[in-house]
């Protein structure tokens, strides 16, 4: 019975360790997004077109 208590207590040790360990991370910006800022810089074109479009098609229909 001792040792459940044992390894009960191993294992909130290691939980607590691996949560400390995920904060770290999360501080120090291992989880950050490099990534998309890069991708929409190419699609950023076609976005602006997509607006204009639709700009453009509300004009005409206030007219």
């Amino acid at each position: 019975m001792s040792v459940i208590y044992i390894l009960i207590s191993v294992s909130i040790i290691v939980a607590l360790l691996f949560l400390w360990a995920f904060i770290q991370a999360i501080k120090s910006g291992q989880y950050d997004d490099d990534y998309t800022p890069s991708v929409r810089m190419l699609f950023d074109n076609e976005l602006k077109k997509e607006t204009a479009e639709i700009e453009k098609t509300t004009d005409q229909n206030q007219l």
